[in-house]
């Protein structure tokens, strides 16, 4: 029996997803729990899998395309079987072209290497990426054909003006060769009139993921609209250590590690020191009661920032529970997008990895981002002499648009007199 796999509703705010990768070809036998399509939201990659054994029967949307949540991606069941029903309205099946099919499909393909380079069609008839391309390429518009999009409804697509554009005549033919086996060119062509020679074209290069696309143009945008600027401290991590040491002793209590006793104590501070719990958006700081908690998380898809919600509201075993679960789900590429929105701080920690100082940069709208660096000796003076103790180091990054110096520094303040006191503070 024919069964449906919909486009899933992967947070409150998402309306369709990108379809990012097809790894299965209609036809194709399926495992039940297979992944069959990657499909991406604007924060993050989320792998779709089949529900049960049998043969991918249909694919409704083409990869590039975006699909509205709800809509049927795709049909799992027994070869023959009618899928017409579950085809949304509009979505031709994606059925895998007949061998006949393909020499006229080379050919086709092979018309449009021909084709001399254009430059931007009208925008509504170009993808986000075509555009971006076109603008990178300084391709305008001067009544040069433009390649046969292979998008839906003729929609050009990235690959298509890349495509053209390497094989146009300002490109040698030994360079197209290079290009074939993926090097990539970059600035000008040093041969006459700009024409790119075989020694212009550099390594084959590895196009970045699209959440890691999302990860740049986020970062740049962080510098473009603040006024950045970091403040750093250390607190005696003795305290940390101690904690630590009794719970790995202890049976039956949660293994809340040294990231977990900061970011609580960080929770803490932000309810003794709110004006850093903030949003600035539109020229207006929106202070927050309650703290919802980021951390910065390490995956095979790039930097995720999890949020724990309500997070004044639990116990650091509580916490601790609730990053492991979030961790695991964006290690994993299953997270909800819901998980990875609405945090009011961020903490960010690269002390495990031995890092002594660091610059974090800000989300906006958030107003500050705490770093926590690595655990060191250090020599400080107490009692007429010199002592050597375990200091944990604190990088604080805030918009000077909305926080100045000295609220700045007495969060720090805060936030090294709860380091130092986590015994008393924490309730496992």
């Amino acid at each position: 029996m024919a069964v449906s796999v919909e486009v899933p509703k992967l947070g409150n705010t998402v309306e369709e997803c990108l379809i990012a990768k097809w790894r299965k070809q209609p036809g194709d036998p399926v495992s039940e729990g297979e992944i069959v399509a990657d499909i991406e939201t604007d924060k993050a990659t989320f792998e779709v899998t089949s529900p049960a054994n049998g043969t991918l029967l249909a694919r409704f949307f083409d990869e590039g395309t975006l699909a509205p949540v709800f809509a049927n991606l795709f049909v799992v069941g027994e070869p023959g079987e009618n899928v017409d029903s579950f085809r949304p309205p509009g979505a031709p099946e994606r059925s895998a072209p007949p061998a006949e099919a393909k020499p006229a499909a080379a050919a086709a393909a092979s018309a449009r290497a021909e084709t001399p380079v254009a430059a931007a069609a009208p925008a509504g008839q170009m993808s986000p990426r075509a555009r971006r391309f076109a603008e990178r390429h300084g391709l305008t518009w001067s009544g040069m054909p433009m390649p046969a999009g292979s998008g839906p409804g003729g929609r050009i697509l990235e690959d298509d003006l890349r495509q053209q554009y390497y094989s146009s005549p300002r490109v040698s033919s030994a360079a197209r060769m290079r290009l074939a086996d993926g090097a990539v060119l970059g600035g000008e062509g040093s041969g006459a009139a700009g024409m790119f020679l075989a020694s212009d074209a550099g390594a084959p290069a590895r196009r970045i993921s699209g959440i890691r696309e999302k990860i740049a143009l986020r970062m740049r945008e962080s510098l473009a609209s603040t006024a950045q600027y970091t403040l750093t401290a250390s607190a005696n991590a003795g305290g940390l250590l101690l904690v630590r040491a009794k719970i790995k002793a202890s049976t039956g209590v949660p293994d809340i590690n040294i990231n977990d006793l900061v970011t609580f104590c960080t929770i803490q501070a932000l309810l003794e020191a709110p004006d850093l719990n903030a949003e600035f958006r539109d020229g207006t700081i929106h202070r927050h009661a309650d703290v919802h908690i980021g951390f910065a998380c390490d995956t095979p898809r790039g930097l995720m920032v999890p949020v724990v919600r309500n997070a004044h509201r639990l116990s650091a075993g509580e916490l601790s529970l609730r990053m492991k679960e979030l961790t695991a789900k964006a290690v994993q590429g299953n997270i909800s997008v819901d998980d990875l929105s609405g945090a009011t701080f961020t903490v960010s920690n690269l002390g495990s990895l031995g890092i002594e100082s660091f610059t974090p940069l800000l989300n906006p709208p958030q107003v500050a981002i705490l770093g926590v660096n690595a655990i060191q000796l250090k020599a400080v003076r107490r009692n007429a002499g010199i002592e050597f103790i375990d200091s944990i180091g604190l990088s604080l990054t805030l918009d000077h648009q909305v926080i100045d110096g000295a609220p700045g520094a007495r969060f720090l303040k805060v936030i090294r007199e709860k380091i130092e006191n986590v015994e008393k503070l924490c309730t496992i």
